[in-house]
């Protein structure tokens, strides 16, 4: 398990290499909601995520051999572009493999980064090259099977902890393969015990949700437009993480994911994804079940979708 002292050394290790991002009370949430709301807002990260922590203190650890040789990772869009971004800032020679449903803009950015991309048409072909390429002496930067991407993605709870003014009940965080919940659980279990932490995924990319449902990880088929949710299992270190420390994870449609992009572009004034979006449905559900005494913190991941998928996935779900 993932410990505060571990966090905080990677917080030592890339600070100056990542963004401090901004902890403030929301007025506009916290009127949508009706109970008050502060939001941790990554998506004004490095990169449009928090995804950038990770893969700095992973390449950060890299020793002259691994760095020479170069990292390879596989990603629906957020890590890639991390990794991409972050390995350029070092010179270590990346290659990004994704499917080709991340999205466009993705694979662009990290392409302009300098990374090699590689496209297979879904997650679980990724994840196989991905395996072909290590075996060439790449070393994997995994989107959250590591310890020490953990750790990096638990600076976000280390910073929340420290920098919300209120005092949280309620913790929301959005579950991809686990890496940040997992990290932002441990972080806060330590510094602020008495948080409730709950995680959401959407429909189609409830990797986590199936795994606590069995007992331990299990593949899934992904269907959902949240491309930077979708990994195709949790793992073991994750699924450890969310069953020993989260209360719950919460599985909403897309369709609510992305008028919760909608919301929070109305309501808190920022530009998000779905992965995000899904937090305000969930958030809800959250409110009714705990009472109007509830103190919610959003962990607000990311804001990689263009206006285009916006206006697309709008009219698709028919929400103006």
């Amino acid at each position: 398990m993932i410990g505060i002292t571990d966090i905080e050394a990677a917080a030592e290790r890339i600070a100056g290499h990542v963004v401090r991002t901004p902890t403030l009370p929301s007025p506009g949430l916290s009127g949508l909601l009706g109970v008050p709301v502060t939001v941790k807002l990554e998506l004004l990260q490095r990169t449009g995520s928090f995804k950038a922590r990770g893969a700095a203190a992973k390449l950060l650890s890299l020793d002259e051999a691994e760095r020479a040789a170069g990292v390879v990772a596989v990603s629906g869009g957020n890590h890639g572009i991390a990794v991409a971004v972050m390995a350029a800032a070092l010179d270590v020679k990346a290659t990004v493999v994704m499917p080709r449903s991340a999205p466009a803009r993705a694979i662009e950015i990290a392409e302009e980064a300098g990374a090699s991309v590689r496209l297979t048409d879904g997650m679980g072909s990724a994840f196989a090259l991905v395996n072909d390429l290590r075996d060439e002496g790449l070393t994997l930067v995994h989107p959250f099977d590591d310890p020490v991407v953990v750790a990096g993605q638990g600076t976000v709870g280390l910073e929340f902890a420290q920098d919300a003014a209120d005092e949280l009940t309620d913790v929301v965080v959005s579950v991809g393969g686990g890496g940040l919940i997992s990290g932002v659980a441990a972080a806060l279990r330590a510094l602020r015990p008495r948080v409730r932490i709950w995680g959401v995924e959407t429909k189609g990319a409830e990797a986590m949700a199936e795994a606590l449902k069995a007992g331990g990880p299990v593949p899934v088929e992904v269907s959902s437009i949240s491309t930077t949710l979708s990994a195709p299992s949790v793992a073991p270190l994750t699924y450890e993480h969310v069953a020993a420390l989260v209360g719950e994870v919460l599985v909403v449609p897309d369709r609510e994911a992305v008028r919760g992009c909608l919301e929070l572009a109305e309501h808190a004034k920022v530009w998000t994804e779905p992965a995000a979006g899904c937090l305000l449905p969930a958030a809800r559900r959250i409110v009714e079940r705990v009472g109007p005494d509830a103190r919610l913190g959003l962990v607000v991941c990311g804001g990689n979708a263009s206006a285009a998928d916006m206006a697309s996935w709008a009219e698709r779900f028919g929400l103006r």
